[in-house]
């Protein structure tokens, strides 16, 4: 049995073209978001979830606590906050690990994107406020839409935001050229009820953005920050 729920699986655009097999698409998204006064578009990042509660630091499994090394210093992190965390679950793109894609110009190596307090995910004030009290940052924001607003000119300005790089300078981990960024998540801007996830958060993803495989954990590499100046560390 979990010990905490883990992060719900975040629908497709229709017209987000990095599917697989597994995937889930929203064909009512448009409906769904009339419904929402505010959307706010973010960074997707190349990581890996994590979550960190009370209990302890989660990747997308929920039922114990992770020990994988590049999670060693999220968990950490958390030794510093667990008394205070209380019934916040704050959920993260941890890049300590260099995936499909290298940032050359990364600040810190995990970036907030969502808290779940009980029945209820936060709205992206509250998000932003806490994690800031945790000090820990928060995903790049590329822009808001307003809603009503004509659905052409909705998925025009996705399909803008796919186009460019990182802000924090993205490099494909294959070719070793600047690529764009990963993808595009849309969240309400409000809070909502943990229930209507799938309605309320979408992602586009760009195609033939994987490039690693199920044996990357064998030979990881860790991920430099701005401040060391190209220093790198092999996990093995």
């Amino acid at each position: 049995m979990a010990i905490s729920r883990k992060y719900g699986r975040t629908y497709h655009y229709p017209f987000s073209p990095g599917t697989t097999s597994d995937d889930r698409i929203n064909y009512n998204y448009w409906n769904d978001f009339q419904q929402i006064p505010r959307i706010v578009h973010t960074e997707k990042l190349d990581g890996e979830n994590n979550c960190l509660s009370r209990y302890g630091v989660f990747a997308r499994s929920h039922a114990t606590p992770t020990t994988s090394p590049w999670t060693q210093q999220i968990r950490q992190h958390w030794e510093l906050l667990k008394n205070d965390l209380g019934d916040y679950e704050i959920f993260g793109e941890n890049l300590y690990a260099i995936h499909s894609i290298e940032y050359k110009r990364l600040p810190a190596h995990y970036f907030v994107f969502g808290i779940r307090q009980l029945d209820y995910w936060l709205s992206w004030e509250e998000t932003q406020f806490i994690a800031q009290l945790f000090d820990l940052p928060v995903v790049n924001v590329l822009g808001e839409a307003t809603m009503p607003m004509p659905q052409q000119d909705f998925e025009t300005d996705i399909l803008a935001k796919i186009t460019c790089p990182s802000t924090f300078d993205s490099y494909d981990v294959a070719t070793q050229k600047p690529c764009t960024i990963e993808g595009v998540v849309s969240r309400n801007k409000a809070e909502y009820p943990v229930d209507d996830f799938s309605t309320n958060v979408l992602k586009y993803v760009r195609k033939g953005h994987v490039k690693t495989d199920e044996h990357w954990t064998r030979n990881w590499k860790r991920a430099s920050l701005l401040h060391e100046k190209g220093d790198e560390t092999c996990g093995n």
